[in-house]
């Protein structure tokens, strides 16, 4: 693990006078000091609906403009949103923790934040992590398994309906310059699920897929059949969406095409857009390989 210097939410205040637009820099930096160079940069309705959207909006830029577009946001009642790029590092959101599970991860990410009152949200940084391994250190977490790889700017409102008229600012739990991960030191923590030796086991290939349904599944049965949300005022749509992917490619569609179904069933993905809806649907068909590869080795252990 590369040595950062990790900065408590006070110094940061202090540093930064408070500001909404210190606080943002705050961010950036943090971001910058791991490896990223651009920012995908989103604004959304307290609704979720995507209004603007630029992609690989230069960091440089980004520090410039910050200050203008946190007034406009707040003016509008827009959430503002940056996704990191970076040549060199893998971003990973660690999104919907509990305090507990923010312990757990503090000493190897490299920001934390407060999202909403009592829901934090952990990045760690890693030269290489492949979809497989993210998915296993978000189970291993306890983070939301679809998280799409954004995040509110620190020193912006969290514009929900839910939050209407007192919507909270997103704050800056603690930062850690420079702070890199290795697959190792997670493993080593307990935060990677099946690091004890139930890792993807290659030596049963899975079940052949089922040919391809001539319908795809029922988009509404799993938001109703979806776990409520941690304030318990609506379904889990992350959840959702995972399994109706599981649903789909079980019954036969590949990866690209149930991505693409995926945009036009949940407002979820269109907002968050074609990645989102390509990693649910990969991280689905790990999950269905997984189920089929369990099957097939019941059904061994039978004969």
């Amino acid at each position: 693990m590369a040595a950062g210097t990790e900065i408590q939410t006070e110094a940061v205040y202090s540093m930064t006078c408070g500001t909404p637009h210190g606080t943002a820099l705050t961010l950036l930096e943090a971001f910058a000091s791991v490896g990223a160079r651009t920012f995908d940069v989103t604004n959304t309705t307290p609704q979720g609906a995507k209004v603007r959207f630029r992609r690989s909006v230069p960091l440089q830029e980004l520090r410039r403009i910050i200050p203008a577009h946190l007034a406009s946001a707040e003016k509008r009642q827009h959430n503002l949103i940056v996704g990191p790029r970076g040549p060199s590092v893998v971003f990973i959101q660690l999104d919907d923790l509990t305090a507990e599970a923010m312990q757990r991860v503090r000493a190897v990410s490299f920001l934390g934040l407060e999202t909403s009152p009592r829901n934090y949200q952990a990045w760690i940084a890693m030269q290489q992590a492949d979809v497989d391994f993210i998915r296993r250190l978000r189970e291993g977490t306890g983070a939301d398994l679809t998280a799409s790889g954004a995040t509110r700017v620190a020193g912006s409102f969290n514009f929900k309906d839910k939050y209407a008229p007192n919507s909270p600012r997103v704050g800056i739990d603690y930062s850690a310059p420079g702070l890199l991960a290795r697959k190792e030191e997670l493993a080593q923590l307990g935060l990677v699920a099946g690091a004890g030796g139930s890792a993807k086991d290659h030596s049963v290939q899975p079940c052949p897929r089922r040919p391809r349904a001539k319908r795809w599944p029922s988009y509404q049965r799993c938001v109703e059949g979806a776990p409520a949300t941690r304030d318990g005022s609506r379904p889990d749509i992350s959840r959702a969406d995972f399994t109706w992917c599981m649903i789909a490619i079980d019954w036969g569609w590949s990866i690209e095409e149930t991505a693409s179904r995926l945009q036009e069933e949940s407002a979820k993905a269109r907002e968050n857009g074609a990645r989102y809806a390509r990693l649910t649907s990969e991280r689905a068909a790990a999950a269905t390989d997984r189920r089929r590869i369990e099957k097939c080795r019941a059904t061994l252990l039978r004969w």
